[in-house]
């Protein structure tokens, strides 16, 4: 997980990944609650997502950073699919 963002600083990629799981729980029409914690870990695993499946593609080398586009366009694919597999909120009655 070595310079996921660019950077080997683990405070870096901290603060990048809260930003990128806060641009993916705005764009995403997700209503779930999520604290601070879940968030720069949805914004990590999107970078390590992304990565992931660039470097299957051919579009990353071994090493290379994925890029911050590529960070939110994992967090928003793994938002949707907890939203595909999470049940609805029962009502009361």
């Amino acid at each position: 997980m070595e310079h996921l963002f660019g950077s080997g600083s683990w405070l870096y990629t901290i603060l990048v990944g809260f930003i990128v799981g806060l641009l993916a729980r705005v764009v995403t029409p997700h209503n779930a609650r999520m604290g601070c914690l879940l968030t720069i870990g949805l914004g990590i695993v999107g970078a390590l997502l992304a990565g992931w499946f660039g470097r299957r593609m051919g579009w990353y080398g071994a090493g290379e950073p994925a890029g911050f586009v590529g960070a939110l366009i994992g967090a928003v694919v793994i938002l949707g699919l907890t939203s595909l597999f999470s049940r609805p909120p029962r009502g009361r009655g």
